[in-house]
This record gives structure tokens, sequence and C-alpha cells, in this order.
């Protein structure tokens, strides 16, 4: 598994994943929304501890920097 997310995508990611945990625990947003958003942010997390986004691999995206 090659790394393909530069460090200002992973700091975004779970900028916007501790956004939206924020917003279920304030009860700004419930139900079905609250439920895709909570998964949306643990993918967001998971992706971002592991440097790698598996979307990006068929468009052949890569926000790391080239060494």
């Amino acid at each position: 598994m090659k790394k393909n997310m530069g460090n200002i995508d992973r700091i975004i990611r779970i900028l916007v994943a501790l956004v939206i945990i924020a917003l279920y625990f304030t009860h700004q947003i419930n139900g079905t929304i609250a439920i895709i958003g909570l998964v949306l942010s643990a993918i967001f997390i998971l992706t971002s501890f592991i440097s790698f986004c598996p979307l990006y691999l068929p468009f052949g995206i890569s926000t790391r920097k080239k060494k």
C-alpha cells in the first residue's frame, strides 16, 4: 500500500471529521445524516492515519510531495 496523501490533505480530513463528530455530540445533526456523517468521519480518520486513500488510486491522484 503506497502512501498517496500529503500532510495538508490529512489535516483537512481530520478537522472535517472532528467538526462532524462535534456536530453530532452537540445534537446539531441527528438521524440518518448523523450516521452517514459518523461513518464518513471514521473513514477520514482511518485514511489520515494510514496516509492512503483508496479513491485516489484509480484516478492516479497523489497529494503527497515528490521527494
